[in-house]
């Protein structure tokens, strides 16, 4: 089994239509299935587009989609998500689910099928977070903090090793203490919790937020 995340959760980062091409060719004439995290499929900039495994079609007959109408509709609390596969993977698929997931929230089914029927609910995500990721940006353009934009979800790393030589779990934790700002340290991702000085922050809140953050950052 392969498995792979794109738009990519902690990097921001996203795999080309090459790329994807790439991992097809690989697995061609072997009998490896594949899971396809695309739960940041509506959070793709700067013209970019988000390559599904569902658009290929040797990928497409080994690969579980896995989507979440919370990380879409930034309600993770309700976690409702959906799984794709072809049928014969899905018949597989649901002897296990069955047993994981006994009921979903029925108002909350309703409501989510009542929203989808208007696309721009979701087509219009691309612009509305890319707006919040240039604003966020443009606010710690002169911090001493180095970043890449990212190219899709809804966070932001940015590196700190010209300011500290703290550990990312350190410096996390002392920006909540004494800022009262919250971050991801990235050494958290990695089986070898590889501490590249990067941090993670979430760029999906009220412009005021996003404001008050810029101003902490900018003097650190």
């Amino acid at each position: 089994m392969v498995i792979v995340n794109t738009p990519h959760n902690p990097s921001g980062t996203i795999l080309s239509k090459e790329d994807v091409l790439q991992i097809q060719e690989i697995l061609r004439d072997t009998n490896i299935i594949v899971i396809s995290d695309e739960v940041y499929e509506h959070i793709v900039f700067d013209g970019k587009e988000h390559q599904s495994f569902s658009k290929f079609s040797d990928l497409a007959s080994r690969s579980f989609i896995c989507s979440s109408f919370g990380k879409t509709f930034h309600a993770t609390g309700w976690r409702l998500g959906y799984c794709a596969a072809p049928e014969e993977l899905m018949k597989e698929f649901r002897k296990t689910h069955q047993f994981n997931v006994f009921s979903c929230h029925h108002p909350t089914q309703i409501a989510l099928a009542e929203y989808l029927k208007n696309p721009e609910n979701y087509l219009g995500l691309n612009s509305f977070f890319e707006e919040k990721r240039n604003f966020f940006l443009e606010n710690i353009k002169e911090s001493r903090f180095k970043f890449t934009p990212c190219e899709g979800t809804y966070f932001q790393l940015l590196d700190y090793s010209n300011i500290t030589d703290e550990s990312d779990v350190d410096l996390a934790e002392r920006l909540i203490i004494e800022h009262k700002l919250a971050s991801i340290p990235i050494s958290v991702f990695n089986t070898g919790q590889i501490d590249n000085k990067q941090l993670r922050f979430c760029f999906g809140k009220k412009k005021e937020t996003l404001e008050k953050a810029a101003e902490i950052l900018n003097k650190i």
